[in-house]
Order: structure tokens, then sequence, then C-alpha cells
């Protein structure tokens, strides 16, 4: 499947860092963070506190914003990025 990239997040989104885990420590959440639970680093506005930052988790910086993983709504992308997480449980 041919993957496009979008250029800029959907606003008011978010899914990225709402449905999947962390399993790398996030700065507020040592112990990463839960499938379905927002990050700690989530703004009121659904941004990323730490983007840019160093501290950022890895895989969050490799998360690209994509057709396949964003759709067309919200709903959309946090149903595609949950069943990613059921799909590379251990």
């Amino acid at each position: 499947m041919n993957e496009t990239t979008i250029k800029e997040c959907r606003s008011d989104c978010a899914a990225c860092c709402i449905a999947p885990s962390i399993s790398s420590s996030v700065p507020g959440m040592e112990k990463g963070k839960p499938a379905g639970t927002p990050c700690i680093q989530l703004t009121p506005d659904l941004r990323c506190s730490l983007f840019g930052d160093p501290s950022r988790p890895s895989v969050c910086s490799s998360l690209c914003p994509s057709e396949e993983m964003c759709g067309t709504t919200r709903q959309d992308a946090l149903e595609y990025l949950e069943r990613l997480e059921i799909l590379t449980r251990p």
C-alpha cells in the first residue's frame, strides 16, 4: 500500500497523542503512556508541548501524518491507531 504524506496535522485531532501506547519515558509519565490515555504533554488546544524538544520520545517524532493513518476525520485516525495498537501488542 502506498502511503501519502500529509503536510500538516489536522487541527483538534491529537489521535496520535491518545490512541497509541508509549513504552519509553515521557516527561511527567516516566513509565510511559498506556494506549487510549492522553499524553500529559498534550496541551488544552491539542498540541504537543514537547514538539521540537529533544526530550520528546522518538516514537512520537517518528509519527508522520499520512492519509492512511489520519483518514478524513479524527475518529478515523483514532480507530486506525487503536487497530495498530491491538495488532502490535506483545
